[in-house]
């Protein structure tokens, strides 16, 4: 399974997430699991504290317990995202973001490259991983990317234009910090992750494309050279994301499409490349405005590379993992919502000739100081 991804809630201050989830049908076994994750956000205004003016500092500090429902579902891009290879509690995020010019800022520290690249609004209540970040590029560096649940060192900078933005940042490409084995990398020996991000829209949607590499080749997934060891090949992909306000409006029923598709040089990652599609449904009872319908289709497409080594296997391996998600939320009380999810995941872990896996799933949050 990938690294899993989940984008920061900038309303939370301290939010709880509590899920149980696992196969109904087909996988491993039937079977759920319980996850948990902590959010700790605080922000301070440099401006009020010390002068700096449109400067702040951010902090963020993340707790993740629990089990792992893609063991029993058995996907290559996962089922949950605060699903984690290894609990713990961890300094996620820590960055100065501060201002250049008028329309100018510039972040540096430990910094998440989904709560800013390859991420929309619409897409952001599904559950299943690929939905948060390509898996093209979820799939790529020594580690990882700098992505939930361990980011990395990184230089962020935007500018906005009257109805546009352009956005670039390098990362290091090994991810750590303070909580993770090791810790934050200062060494920087396996070069950085180059991400450039422009887009364009407004109230109604927004069309953007972005382009990522790596500025030290990575080893291929497949090839060896004579001495036994993985060729070193180039690392580098792009992505396209659209969202449009299909109906409705802010003070009534509103629903947004979403449409993303990503590529990658396939010879580095699992996968060539992929896609998503969605729509967002808010607002979806009259009489109950935090009530929330979310759909959305997916399919990750493996590389030819990643096919031959599963044949080797002894795998039937497919073109793609693909899956289907249909997620609903609403609040309890003011401070308490509850989602159930569906989701079926077609050729689970790439394989032709494994049974379709169906998982459900229920999220609990709380969230305090919003």
């Amino acid at each position: 399974m990938l690294r899993q991804r989940r984008r920061r809630s900038p309303a939370g201050r301290w939010k709880r997430a509590t899920d149980l989830a696992g196969p109904i049908a087909g996988g491993a076994t039937r079977r759920g699991a319980v996850l948990d994750n902590l959010d700790l956000i605080a922000d301070l205004d440099l401006g009020e504290a010390f002068g700096w003016s449109g400067a702040t500092l951010h902090g963020y500090i993340l707790s993740n317990q629990g089990g792992a429902p893609n063991d029993f579902a058995g996907t290559l891009q996962g089922v949950d995202n605060i699903e984690v290879g290894r609990q713990g509690v961890r300094l996620y995020e820590l960055w100065i973001d501060a201002p250049l010019g008028e329309r100018g800022s510039l972040l540096a520290g430990l910094y998440d490259l989904n709560s800013e690249f390859y991420a929309n609004d619409a897409a952001g209540l599904l559950v299943a991983p690929p939905f948060g970040i390509g898996s093209e590029l979820a799939a790529t560096g020594v580690n990882g990317p700098s992505i939930f649940p361990s980011t990395a060192l990184s230089v962020r900078f935007n500018y906005d234009f009257d109805s546009g933005y352009l956005r670039a940042a390098v990362l290091n490409a090994r991810a750590g910090v303070p909580g993770d084995p090791g810790g934050v990398d200062l060494a920087l020996e396996d070069g950085a992750l180059l991400i450039a991000e422009a887009g364009r829209g407004d109230d109604s949607g927004k069309i953007a494309l972005g382009v990522w590499r790596y500025s030290r080749d990575q080893d291929d997934i497949r090839d060896l050279a004579p001495g036994g060891d993985p060729v070193k090949r180039v690392a580098q992909g792009g992505y396209l994301l659209v969202e449009r306000v299909l109906g409705g409006d802010d003070d009534a029923r509103q629903t947004t499409g979403f449409v993303r598709l990503g590529l990658s040089d396939g010879r580095t990652s699992p996968f060539r490349g992929g896609w998503q599609a969605g729509v967002l449904i808010e607002r979806v009872f009259e009489g109950r405005p935090d009530s929330a319908l979310s759909v959305g289709v997916q399919r990750g497409v493996l590389s030819s590379r990643m096919k031959d080594l599963m044949s080797v296997g002894g795998v039937d391996a497919a073109a793609a993992e693909s899956g289907f998600e249909i997620t609903y939320s609403d609040r309890l009380t003011d401070r308490i919502s509850i989602q159930p999810d569906l989701q079926v995941v077609f050729d689970p872990g790439g394989d032709r000739a494994a049974e379709t896996v169906v998982v459900a799933g229920v999220r609990l949050t709380i969230e305090l100081l919003r």
